[in-house]
C-alpha cells in the first residue's frame, strides 16, 4: 500500500503517477489499487502458464505519460516466475517505476533490485521464517514516496510515522542474514519428486505452470473430478496441511483469480490444491504426501464416479 501511490518523486522531482498497471495474477494487497482511483487501475493478461504477457503491458503503457507498474516476482499460488528484468526495461521505456512484490523470492530465488532492474521492491518477514508484523520497502536512492500512509512523525526517514517494531524489526534481519542458505537445490528435487509422483497417481493431474521458471518450494496441482473443498479435508485427515490457492486464504475454498487469470476451465480451477515445501520439509515427508494423495485421489474420484452415474 505504501508504495502503491501516485506521489512518488524521482530525482527530487515530483510527477504524479498518472496510471497503476498490474497484472492478473498478482495478490488481492496490489490488485485492490492501493492509493489509486478505481479507474487509474488496470490489469494485464498474462498467458497460459501465468507468464505476463509484455507485448500487452507494452501497447498499455504507451497511453500512460507517467506509469506505475507492479508485478510480483514469483507467484504465490502457482510458483511462477516472472521475467522482471524484461518487464524492468518495457517500463523504463516508457518513462515509467517498477515495483515488485518480491515477497516469495528471499532464500529461494535471487532477489537484489538492481540485478531485476526494479526501482521499488516489497519484502515481508515472515515468508522468511522471521516474526510476522515486519517487511520492507527497498527502493532506489532518488525515489522517495511523497505521501506517507502514516504521518506525523518523522521515523523510518518521514516514510512512516510511530514507534518501530524494533523486536519485530530484529528478528526480520536475523532471518533475512540466513535466507541465502536455504537448501534450494535440496527443495527443488524434492517439489520434483513431489510431482512426478502426482502424476504417477494421477496421470490425469494438472500441475499447473510446469512449463516454466518456478520457485523450487512451491507446486499447484489439479485431479479432474477431485474438489479442493473435499480434498483439503481429506488430506487434514491424513495428517498433511496443504491449501487451495494461496496459503493466505486458508479456509476459502473458492475459485482462483490467477488461475482464471490463466484460462483454466472453473472445474478444473476448483479442485486446485497448493503445496508448499520448507527448510524442515523432509523426503519423509513428501513420502507421507504422495501416499495421502493416493488414499485421497482413490477415494474422492470413485466417490465422483459413483456420484457423476448416478446423476
Amino acid at each position: 500500500m505504501l508504495a502503491l501511490t501516485p506521489a512518488v518523486e524521482v530525482g527530487g522531482k515530483k510527477a504524479l503517477r498518472d496510471r497503476l498497471f498490474v497484472s492478473a495474477v498478482e495478490h488481492p494487497s496490489v490488485r485492490c489499487g492501493g492509493r489509486f482511483a478505481a479507474e487509474d487501475l488496470q490489469e494485464l493478461p498474462v498467458d497460459k502458464d501465468g507468464t505476463l504477457d509484455l507485448s500487452a503491458l507494452g501497447q498499455a503503457l504507451s497511453g500512460s505519460a507517467w506509469p506505475l507498474v507492479s508485478v510480483m516476482l514469483a507467484n504465490n499460488e502457482t510458483g511462477v516466475i516472472q521475467p522482471i528484468a524484461e518487464i524492468a526495461e518495457i517500463v523504463h521505456a516508457a518513462n515509467g517505476l517498477l515495483h515488485v512484490d518480491a515477497v516469495q523470492g528471499p532464500g529461494r530465488i535471487d532477489c537484489n533490485i538492481e540485478n531485476l532492474g526494479a526501482d521499488l521492491m516489497s519484502l515481508s518477514s515472515h515468508k522468511l521464517g522471521g516474526p510476522q508484523g515486519a517487511g520492507a520497502l527497498i527502493h532506489r536512492d532518488d525515489i522517495r514516496i511523497a505521501d506517507p500512509l502514516l504521518k506525523g512523525g518523522g521515523q523510518e526517514r518521514g516514510q512512516r510515522a510511530g514507534t518501530e517494531n524494533v523486536a519485530a524489526i530484529s528478528g526480520f534481519g536475523a532471518a533475512a542474514a540466513i535466507a541465502g542458505k536455504t537448501e534450494v537445490a535440496r527443495l527443488a528435487t524434492l517439489r520434483d519428486r513431489i510431482e512426478t509422483g502426482i502424476k504417477a497417481i494421477a496421470p490425469q493431474a494438472v500441475i499447473f505452470g510446469e512449463s516454466v521458471l518456478r520457485l523450487p518450494n512451491t507446486t499447484l496441482f489439479a485431479v479432474p473430478g477431485m474438489k479442493a473443498e473435499t480434498a483439503i479435508i481429506a488430506f487434514d485427515l491424513n495428517g498433511i496441511a496443504v491449501s487451495s490457492g494461496s496459503a493466505c486464504s486458508s479456509g476459502k475454498v473458492q475459485p482462483t483469480h490467477v488461475l482464471a487469470a490463466m484460462g483454466v476451465e472453473p472445474a478444473l480451477a476448483q479442485g486446485a490444491v497448493r503445496v508448499s515445501l520448507g527448510w524442515s520439509t523432509t523426503e519423509r515427508d513428501v513420502e507421507k504426501l504422495l501416499d495421502a494423495l493416493t488414499n485421497v485421489s482413490s477415494s474422492l474420484l470413485k466417490r465422483h464416479t459413483i456420484s457423476g452415474l448416478a446423476a
